[in-house]
């Protein structure tokens, strides 16, 4: 079976962005008060209870698990816009300029997933759910890391690189999942 893996992207991208867009429109950008910190253990609270439910099997609140990976698309593309902000720009800003600000962050981030996806050779097509979701909470784990070092590292990607790779598995994960 061919797959055309820029256009599954694409898709998921789509109704993640507009979920994205709704929520901007309804609440504002009310996340612009997070912390990158804070942002992250949101990350981990979805990445956790993906799999504990990947484990248990059973949700008792009746959500799977596939909101969960939108909502760590969504709050990565939130924590990389807050890394590029400064005190001095505004909490609240319009939806027209959330809408560009997104695309610019996601078509960053699969400029970076269609170069290592070439170097991989797809291989995360041959990968487990549950791998992607481990993915996932190793590099939550890793930030948090970077984050309680005040962004030092030795030899490690930075933070960004890491809620990349976080919104790339994820993005992985529901083209797998088949969500269009």
């Amino acid at each position: 079976m061919a797959t055309n893996t820029s256009q599954e992207y694409d898709s998921v991208i789509a109704v993640c962005r507009s979920l994205f867009l709704k929520k901007t429109t309804d609440y504002g950008t009310a996340w612009r008060i997070l912390r990158p910190s804070s942002i992250t253990d949101q990350i981990f609270i979805k990445a956790q209870r993906i799999r504990t439910l990947e484990d248990k099997k059973v949700s008792k609140v009746g959500e799977g698990i596939v909101p969960e990976y939108i909502g760590i698309i969504n709050y990565c593309v939130m924590a990389m816009l807050q890394l590029t902000f400064t005190a001095d720009d505004p909490y609240e800003l319009e939806v027209s300029v959330v809408e560009k600000l997104f695309d610019e962050k996601v078509n960053e981030t699969k400029t970076l997933m269609l170069a290592k996806n070439h170097d991989y050779g797809e291989a995360w097509r041959d990968l487990r759910i549950s791998s992607l979701t481990d993915l996932i909470l190793m590099k939550v784990l890793r930030v948090k890391q970077i984050e309680d070092n005040l962004g030092q590292t030795i030899v490690s990607e930075g933070i960004h690189a890491n809620y990349q790779d976080m919104l790339n598995y994820a993005v992985f994960a529901l083209i797998k999942l088949d969500v269009k």
